[in-house]
């Protein structure tokens, strides 16, 4: 009857949540990159998903309104057909609150029959479908989820600031509770914090999402260790911040290549404490010297020509 609980091998289920402009597509963008494999993308954002097919090579399907869950389920349902191994849904939220989505259809349901509670009974069996399709694929899967926008004041230094925060995700309460991880995104640096997580390898973390978090993931999915995963995507993540504060994203692979062939390695995350340490190091001197800047994105310029 009963056997011994054992881990195996699954496929992702993550949620990106955030106000707009927190990086959701980017962010989820270059954590697929991690995964590897084929990606594919649901894009319900206008179009916005091929403005970053500078990151990695990804196919699109464009998704107009109405923003029914039938079609959100074809487009899982051709992304597993197609062979893809990482579909991204950017963004889940119009399967609930956008033109077409769950409230529109509960809307008109309860217009016929005179009773908001009843319209109910029509409307969960679709929702439950769709969030079956996302439960049951055979892709790894990455959604976005827009928040509901807060402000917050806070003073630093004696001065006042405003910064916008995201409240609840835009979707029916739970479901946050569906997947393996959920990340909560930041407007400013972009950055993430676990609201959920069921691998334990960001608990206390604050990080900004890269490919190194996709591995990481990877080999938490794939019963790898996890001790050695959580200091890696650590380290390789203050690395991606601390170059990412120089404005120079489009080079981030032309300067992945760079540190790999300065110390020998075949991936970023291969290298040593030190010599994470020594690159922060680097780049921080490059923040606040603009000649040492100006240099240090020429040589990774010339090295993307040269590819």
């Amino acid at each position: 009857m009963f056997q011994k609980a054992t881990r195996k091998s699954s496929k992702l289920r993550l949620a990106l949540t955030g106000p707009a402009g927190s990086g959701k597509t980017f962010s989820s963008l270059q954590i697929a990159k991690g995964l590897g494999g084929r990606i594919a993308m649901i894009d319900t954002e206008r179009g916005s998903g091929v403005l970053y097919a500078n990151i990695c090579d990804y196919d699109v399907l464009q998704l107009d309104p109405p923003f029914e869950p039938k079609k959100y389920i074809q487009g899982i349902k051709g992304a597993e057909e197609a062979g893809y191994n990482v579909l991204i849904i950017d963004s889940l939220s119009h399967a609930w609150a956008g033109e077409g989505g769950i409230l529109t259809i509960h809307d008109r349901a309860a217009k016929a029959v005179r009773n908001s509670f009843d319209a109910w009974r029509e409307v969960t069996p679709q929702h439950n479908q769709l969030v079956d399709a996302i439960l049951a694929s055979t892709c790894h899967v990455i959604v976005s989820m827009r928040t509901k926008t807060g402000y917050e004041v806070t003073t630093e230094n004696g001065k006042t600031k405003v910064n916008k925060v995201g409240l609840a995700p835009i979707q029916r309460e739970g479901l946050e509770y569906e997947f393996t991880v959920v990340m909560d995104l930041s407007i400013e640096g972009h950055v993430a914090t676990a609201s959920k997580d069921r691998t334990g390898i960001f608990d206390g973390t604050r990080l900004t999402p890269s490919p190194a978090m996709g591995e990481g993931l990877l080999n938490w999915l794939n019963n790898s260790g996890i001790s050695t995963e959580i200091r890696k995507i650590s380290e390789v993540d203050s690395l991606s911040e601390a170059f990412s504060q120089l404005g120079l994203n489009d080079l981030w692979d032309e300067y992945q290549g760079y540190v790999c062939e300065r110390y020998g390695v075949n991936a970023v995350n291969e290298l040593l404490r030190d010599q994470v340490a020594e690159q922060i190091t680097l780049l921080k001197q490059c923040q606040v010297r603009e000649e040492k800047l100006s240099q240090f994105s020429e040589i990774l310029r010339d090295r993307k020509l040269a590819a």
